[in-house]
């Protein structure tokens, strides 16, 4: 076969490629990492409503039941994108779309729940924490999540995205001199070595072998 016709294959889509991602160091970047391979061919990891029900209890946010729904698992996966948008366009010194700017301050604005202290017998309490949200509650910790992360100097500093041209998942990166370049060294990290290596192997081998 003429090699201007061979295809590069396609890679192999894993179980550990669809498990959700929470090690990104940030609530709306986990969020974001429900897409993977977004360099590739890309792999959704927030396709179900026992998916949705996994992430919430991943990143320790309880769904209200009434709003897990196909249609409020759409609504994040929009709200994903605009976050993706805008965490990328960090990084990236360009402008984000207007129209992710806009949709981000628009699921910001309904307050979470507010926890308060009570008076118990034995002391004083904590009434609402960890209570069940709604989906738009829960949109807008996501955004406020992002929106403090950006307008943190050293947060915003530690912002990455993984070296790896079929990942691209962003990450914050709080190692010393910050100069961490996968998203996971047991992941994209190792896959980079094992193909520089196989190319050190083919560059070495004899012609025609």
């Amino acid at each position: 076969m003429d090699s201007s016709t061979e295809r590069t294959p396609r890679p192999r889509v894993t179980a550990q490629l669809r498990a959700l991602r929470f090690d990104t160091g940030s609530l709306a970047l986990n969020l974001v990492a429900t897409l993977g391979r977004r360099g590739s061919v890309p792999i959704e990891r927030l396709g179900t409503l026992d998916r949705l029900r996994e992430w919430c209890a991943g990143v320790g946010l309880h769904l209200h039941d009434r709003d897990v729904t196909d249609e409020f698992l759409t609504e994040l996966r929009t709200l994903r994108e605009a976050a993706y948008d805008v965490a990328a366009a960090v990084v990236l010194a360009r402008p984000p779309s207007a129209d992710s700017v806009a949709l981000l301050n628009d699921r910001a604005r309904p307050d979470p729940p507010r926890p308060l202290l009570t008076v118990t017998d034995t002391g004083v309490g904590v009434e609402g924490a960890g209570g069940p949200l709604s989906g738009r509650q829960l949109q807008s910790a996501v955004v406020r999540d992002l929106i403090a992360l950006i307008g943190d100097p050293q947060r915003r500093g530690a912002l990455r995205i993984c070296d790896s041209s079929l990942c691209t998942m962003l990450y914050l990166d709080h190692t010393p001199g910050r100069r961490r370049r996968w998203c996971s060294m047991r992941l994209c990290g190792n896959s980079a070595k094992a193909a520089k290596h196989r190319e050190r192997r083919t560059a070495a081998a004899p012609a025609g072998s």
